[in-house]
């Protein structure tokens, strides 16, 4: 019960479930000051870790481990309004540290995230639930996001690995002013269903693109003999068109879209 509720007012203080502004601290500091998190081996939180929890009516089920974990979504990051509360794991929360907040992975886990638009890479460390708005993959502190380049606009789309402590690993950019990196722009899509019958995909990609008038495209993964056939709107040209888009799709019925980044 204890860890119950510390989990329901954590996740009431996570950067999703706002009541008013959040924002930069008023003062700017350096971010090349601020390490990355250094992965280590830790014992599993005793707060934060249930086998599920439910916000806002949706369930969502803890990871029994982070091995081999690799993801393609939008990260968010959140500052000034929850600095010095407690987190998921019942740690302070430090805008100023290289910390995140995930809906599903156990806590702690370090993982590196990288913004797929500009190339910059950075470490965490998950310690809090959340974020969950609609679409949004990870929630980052301010200093990551900063490092990330990411927050005048507010959110990027980036690819999270979960590390393994004492892993080898390659020197992380770290650069918030520049970076050398050769990056292809990531393009966004919602994925608004998936068909193992091509012709069933095709009925939805018409059915779609009359109701939405955008561009609308079937995708084929797997082998020749083993497809599925995955119906999504895009690319879309930002984070907040794909916001518009899938509110406007909930809206005429169909459930919640996924994000998919290529």
């Amino acid at each position: 019960m204890v860890a119950s509720a510390a989990l329901y007012l954590a996740l009431a203080a996570c950067g999703s479930v706002q009541t008013y502004h959040d924002g930069p601290p008023a003062t700017q500091f350096d971010a090349r000051t601020i390490p990355d998190a250094i992965p280590r081996v830790e014992p599993r939180s005793a707060y934060g870790n249930p086998r599920s929890y439910v916000v806002r009516g949706k369930r969502y089920f803890v990871m029994h481990n982070s091995s081999g974990y690799r993801e393609r979504g939008i990260a968010s990051w959140y500052g000034t309004k929850f600095h010095g509360r407690l987190t998921s794991s019942n740690e302070p929360y430090d805008m100023y540290t290289m910390s995140a907040a995930h809906k599903t992975l156990p806590l702690p886990t370090y993982v590196e995230v990288t913004n797929l638009d500009n190339g910059r890479k950075v470490i965490v460390r998950v310690n809090d639930r959340g974020p969950f708005k609609a679409n949004r993959l990870i929630d980052l502190s301010y200093a990551a996001a900063i490092k990330l380049g990411m927050t005048r606009t507010g959110t990027a789309l980036v690819e999270i690995r979960a590390l393994r402590p004492g892993a080898p690993r390659k020197p992380v950019q770290t650069s918030p002013e520049t970076t050398t990196a050769k990056t292809e722009k990531a393009r966004l899509f919602l994925q608004v269903g998936a068909y193992a019958d091509r012709e069933n995909a095709e009925r939805m990609r018409q059915r779609i693109h009359r109701l939405v008038h955008s561009d609308v495209r079937v995708f084929a993964q797997g082998s020749q003999h083993k497809a599925m056939y995955q119906v999504r709107v895009g690319p879309l040209p930002n984070v907040k068109e794909a916001d518009r888009m899938g509110a406007k799709l909930v809206l005429m019925g169909f459930d919640a879209p996924r994000i998919v980044i290529d």
